[in-house]
């Protein structure tokens, strides 16, 4: 079966057009795109060995106790393993969720992520790094990353309630790994 010049032609024209406008929607979006990204990053220096700070960060029950950003942690830390969270921001309503653990590598990294509804709506990938400190302590690193379409309607509260929460869990944890 033979094209005619014109069908041809017509063709060139509309792989042409969707080219082009393929084009323009990158051009046009993709600033959107970054600005549904969202990154918090906290850390505080620990005065106490890395098996210390990793031990209370792994004792999920005791958590209530100290945390007052995390409010309770269930599940096992293993990677793959789901997890049960309560959070509560500061000024802001108690969360619940159910992450899937990405990273639990002792004295060094945990790392798990959950979403709301659905992925890509409104993900985060919450860390805690231990970095030595050659001292015998540890530079306590812990942030989070967020995407998704929801991310710019919340970053505000990103940046205040969700970052008051790590800092004051930071402190929280600095200060009873140093006691202990």
């Amino acid at each position: 079966m033979k094209m005619t010049v014109k069908r041809r032609l017509t063709s060139l024209w509309v792989t042409v057009a969707l080219c082009l406008g393929g084009l323009l929607a990158t051009w046009v979006f993709v600033p959107y795109i970054h600005g549904m990204s969202h990154q918090i990053e906290t850390q505080v220096l620990i005065h106490a060995p890395a098996e210390r700070v990793w031990s209370v960060l792994l004792d999920f029950p005791g958590h209530a106790q100290w945390n007052p950003f995390i409010r309770h942690i269930g599940g096992r830390a293993e990677v793959g393993g789901k997890l049960n969270i309560q959070i509560q921001p500061v000024g802001g309503r108690e969360m619940a969720f159910s992450p899937t653990v990405l990273v639990a590598q002792p004295l060094e990294e945990f790392r798990w992520k959950g979403q709301f509804i659905m992925p890509g709506l409104f993900d985060g990938e919450h860390y805690f790094l231990l970095r030595p400190d050659g001292a015998g302590g540890v530079l306590w690193v812990h942030g989070e990353k967020f995407s998704g379409l929801l991310v710019p309607f919340f970053r505000s509260s990103l940046e205040t309630g969700t970052r008051a929460g790590f800092q004051a869990m930071n402190e929280a944890l600095r200060q009873i790994s140093e006691r202990r």
